[in-house]
Parts: structure tokens; C-alpha cells; sequence
């Protein structure tokens, strides 16, 4: 795998990384006023630094929600733009994931409780446990299941609902200024590629917690 392009813009952030042949820049954009409108701009800057074009890519990686709607739908449309006029592979992940992932990695923890401020009294949910994502979910606050001090919470929702995301889930220990990253995803998929040989080749598509009917179990 020589060239990927990682692409997020899901939150309130939004955040570029060129893979190129074992090199890699990455552009991170925060408190910016319509920030994903950005996310092409930042893709000309890093092609242009690395002298590389979108038809040089063997795949894009991005984050597929859940997270805010325009932001979602900002990142799904780029990738599947650059996908269907180049034909390029495509893989996505989940928001919550790549949080889970780059908190693990930063703070060297196994046990990782994302919150994401769902707005609405309610949080996009998730565990990050000895390296594998899972529970994804949209409840409220005081619905998450006790964990206890082993986990760490991060994410913007242990911002918003502290009390009662702490209360819920006995984490005592949260960090809310903490944001998916587009150079973790590239390292998500070059494990994925490298465990697994194959990727996912399909139009991408969002994930829109809010709209799904069922939903899996926070247990």
C-alpha cells in the first residue's frame, strides 16, 4: 500500500494526512468557522507538498460519522467524489473508533470510553477495550453502563454531560478536549490492510446513529 489519503471532518475538527511510500504531513484545522468546507484546500496542500495528484492514491480512508450531520455528509461526498472519478479503494471508520484509537495510543491506556456531544441531552457512544472498537451507540447521558476507574473517558461529550456520564459510568478519570485525527486513521488502516490483505471497495456511505431504528447494545 504506497499512497493513502485520510480524510475527516466529522467534528468540530477537521484534519487531512497524506501517506506516501512510508512518509506522511497532515494538516489539523480547530475553531475554525465552517472548518469541513476547508477539507479540499488542505487535500491540495498536502498532494502538492508530497508532489503526488489524486489519481496517484491506492486508497482514501476516512472517518464515516457518527458525529455532525453536515460534517458527515462533508467527508462521505469528498471521498466518494475522488473515489468514483478515479476508481479508487475506499475504507471507512467509525468516529468514535478513531478517537478510541488515538487516545489509547496517546495516553498509553488499554480501556477507552468515547462520549461525542450528540447534542439533544444525548451522546454518540463507544468502547475502545484492549485494542478492539465496539458498542456503538446514541443514548443519553445516564444510560451508559458502569465501567469503573479501569476505563478513561474522552471526547467532547465528557464536556458536556460530565456529571452525568461520570455518574453513570464511575469513570473518574475524562478528558473532553480530545478529537479523531486523520494521522490515526492512516495507522487504522495500514494495520487493517496488513491483518486482513483486503479493504472495503464500496461507495462510502455515513453513519447516522440518529437515524437508526435499531442500534446495538451498550451492554
Amino acid at each position: 500500500m504506497k499512497n493513502i489519503l485520510a480524510i475527516d471532518t466529522c467534528t468540530e475538527v477537521c484534519s487531512v494526512s497524506l501517506y506516501a511510500s512510508g512518509k506522511q504531513t497532515s494538516r489539523f484545522l480547530k475553531d475554525v468557522a465552517k472548518s469541513s468546507g476547508l477539507i479540499l484546500p488542505l487535500c491540495d496542500e498536502v498532494f502538492d507538498e508530497m508532489g503526488l495528484s489524486v489519481a496517484d492514491l491506492d486508497l482514501i480512508v476516512y472517518t464515516k460519522g457518527p458525529g455532525a450531520f453536515t460534517g458527515v455528509r462533508m467527508c462521505v461526498s469528498v471521498v466518494q467524489g475522488m473515489s468514483l472519478a478515479y476508481d479508487i479503494s475506499t475504507l471507512g471508520f467509525s468516529t468514535l473508533e478513531v478517537v478510541g484509537y488515538g487516545a489509547s495510543k496517546k495516553y498509553g491506556k488499554n480501556n477507552i470510553a468515547i462520549a461525542l456531544d450528540a447534542r439533544m441531552n444525548e451522546v454518540y457512544w463507544g468502547l475502545y477495550k484492549q485494542g478492539v472498537f465496539s458498542h456503538e451507540a446514541l443514548c443519553k447521558p445516564n444510560e451508559v453502563p458502569q465501567l469503573g476507574d479501569e476505563y478513561i473517558g474522552v471526547g467532547t461529550g465528557w464536556g458536556a454531560y460530565k456529571e452525568a456520564l461520570a455518574e453513570a459510568s464511575g469513570i473518574t478519570q475524562h478528558l473532553s478536549d480530545f478529537y479523531p485525527k486523520s494521522e490515526n486513521l492512516i495507522e487504522l488502516a495500514l494495520t487493517h490492510v496488513n491483518e486482513n490483505g483486503v479493504f472495503d471497495d464500496k461507495l462510502p456511505l455515513p453513519t447516522y446513529l440518529r437515524n437508526n431504528v435499531a442500534q446495538k447494545s451498550l451492554k
